[in-house]
């Protein structure tokens, strides 16, 4: 039985460190929303096509987008993403990417005719520059597309990073999708209040609010931009009326949850540092990490990232992802996993990696 379909059967036993969702309880707040749109079956009828009152004003509001942008609600921040990519790619052109990085949407760049050019960034400083993006790119180039903090590393760019980058966007005429979809995990420098004009923004109430199974997320751009993305957007009665008020209410509220959620995320890191530290040859890349997930490097150690996975998930449940899975070139280095768990999950992680990491150095 492969890995996603074991985890399901038995998911309520299993630890799931490999999906970057939220699953620490925040707030009643978002599943009181939830129940009261069950109570009078709100689900009976379609939704507003634009989505329910409020809810694309409140997300404007807190990422801080420009006033005449518009946002398109989505079922989850990868069909944003799919929606932009045919929409404003065509057959040859190029987009400027990382790897590792979260390759379905690779896929899809290739899907659109395009070509994903992929910049090695499984080295210090373990992102990619403003001169390795300045030399990748070529007369085709349509895009960069800058995943900020990025998956799987957890790094993030500096404002003077993303200033670079910015200016190369409007000295070549490219576009940028700035994918914030780990940003309210730190505090990144949005590339749409420097170029706001070709800035394609995308996010995702899937990690920090905890909705993945919801599949509720959004893309943003200027008007000229979005006026070309519509007609590709299959979802003319909106999406998941549960979902929204999910994400109404958590939008809301975010504000009381966010803080302490943040403060849990960084006791988690140092937990897991602790337990990667007790093994010789594996070391974490980057920390702390601006998300929600850390890459351990085990290179050095002679153990397969996949049979690491599998033994972890098989014999005892606790599921996290070979590097395989967001890097073509890199991933025998690395595991990622997610720290976006309650404690005890975390600990229990700590205590079982050693043991498996000596079990499959044997």
């Amino acid at each position: 039985m492969n890995p996603f379909d074991f985890a399901h059967k038995h998911a309520k036993e299993i630890t799931w460190m490999s999906q970057n969702t939220n699953q620490i309880p925040m707030t009643d707040v978002i599943e009181k929303a939830i129940q009261e749109a069950i109570s009078w079956k709100e689900y009976n009828l379609y939704p507003r096509s634009n989505g329910i009152f409020g809810l694309t004003e409140l997300l404007k509001e807190h990422l801080g987008l420009p006033d005449d942008y518009e946002v398109l609600l989505t079922n989850g921040g990868i069909e944003g993403l799919y929606i932009l990519t045919r929409a404003l790619l065509e057959k040859g052109d190029e987009v400027i990417c990382t790897d590792p990085s979260f390759l379905p949407i690779h896929h899809q760049i290739e899907i659109s005719g395009a070509k994903p050019v992929e910049i090695p960034i499984y080295q210090k400083p373990w992102k990619m520059t403003p001169e390795q993006i300045q030399e990748a790119i070529t007369p085709r180039t349509k895009m960069i597309l800058l995943i900020d903090p990025i998956n799987p590393m957890g790094t993030a760019y500096t404002k003077d990073e993303i200033k670079a980058i910015c200016q190369i966007a409007q000295d070549n005429d490219i576009l940028i999708i700035d994918d914030i979809t780990y940003r309210d995990f730190s505090e990144p420098f949005p590339t749409y209040d420097l170029v706001p004009d070709r800035t394609l923004v995308s996010y995702t109430f899937s990690k920090q609010c905890g909705l993945a199974g919801m599949r509720i997320g959004m893309v943003a751009a200027p008007k000229a931009l979005m006026d070309k993305m519509r007609p590709y957007n299959t979802n003319v009665l909106s999406v998941n009326i549960l979902a929204q008020r999910a994400a109404m209410a958590a939008m809301e509220t975010i504000d009381n949850w966010l803080p302490p959620l943040r403060a849990q995320l960084l006791k988690n890191q140092a937990i897991i540092k602790s337990a990667v530290e007790k093994m010789d040859g594996c070391f974490l890349p980057v920390y702390p990490s601006s998300t929600n997930m850390f890459v351990i490097d085990i290179s050095q150690t002679g153990v397969d990232p996949d049979d690491l996975q599998d033994k972890m998930l098989y014999d005892y449940k606790v599921f996290v992802r070979s590097g395989n899975y967001v890097s073509k070139s890199f991933g025998e280095s690395f595991i990622r996993v997610s720290f976006s768990v309650p404690q005890p999950s975390v600990e229990r992680f700590a205590s079982i990696f050693p043991e498996v990491m000596g079990l499959l150095k044997k």
